[in-house]
């Protein structure tokens, strides 16, 4: 089996897509999640605290008095503050929301508003239980978008559409057919065709 790093499915050997939610399962292979593994490694444990010594509890007292203290040095300049680290960036924070609209075939008009990260473009699976976060399934009568089409995916501001292996291919403005496992990066207005359904892709800032 593999597990899918994305959502933690547990996936067939020989995939390279999850049946869960449709990711990538290379970056899964590549950590050694797999049936062939025999488990994963245990944790490194924190290194152990030095107990404390003897000569760490004697109180000050116990100094000898013949013992004088060294001299005390001449102050010197304070040194100079190192800069300040730059303040890292909020995970998820993409300043804008994104929607698909059906403009031909299906409910025209029907919107599906895209989350962060991943969202499954198909139809409903009964047999795996996914859900896909844009379900064609009331779209589609006659089954020309498979179950797991095409991945649209927001990430570090950018919005980018793949194909995963589907029957009848993705088409982004009406140009060449999607490879599969090669993400094309869409802009506002762009229009993506999954089976004989039309999508426009609305992007909206976030005030």
């Amino acid at each position: 089996m593999i597990k899918c790093s994305e959502c933690g499915y547990e996936n067939m050997d020989g995939l390279d897509y999850c049946d869960g939610c449709g990711a990538k399962l290379q970056a899964a292979a590549a950590g050694g999640e797999s049936s062939a593994g025999g488990g994963s490694q245990p944790p490194p444990t924190p290194a152990e605290s030095t107990p404390p010594t003897a000569d760490s509890e004697k109180p000050a007292e116990e100094a000898k008095p013949d013992e004088q203290a060294p001299a005390a040095e001449a102050p010197t300049a304070p040194a100079a503050a190192a800069p300040e680290a730059a303040a890292p960036e909020v995970a998820g924070g993409a300043p804008f929301k994104a929607k698909l609209t059906i403009v031909r075939g299906g409910r025209q008009g029907q919107e599906f508003p895209l989350d962060q990260g991943n969202n499954l473009v198909g139809r409903w699976d009964p047999e795996t239980g996914a859900f896909p976060e844009v379900d064609m399934e009331a779209d589609d009568p006659e089954a020309k978008i498979s179950r797991k089409h095409a991945l649209i995916r927001i990430e570090n501001g950018k919005i980018t559409v793949e194909d995963i292996g589907s029957l009848n291919g993705t088409y982004v403005n009406r140009g060449p057919r999607l490879q599969p496992g090669t993400p094309v990066e869409l802009q506002d207005g762009a229009e993506v065709i999954v089976g004989k359904t039309f999508l426009k892709l609305k992007v909206e800032p976030i005030s």
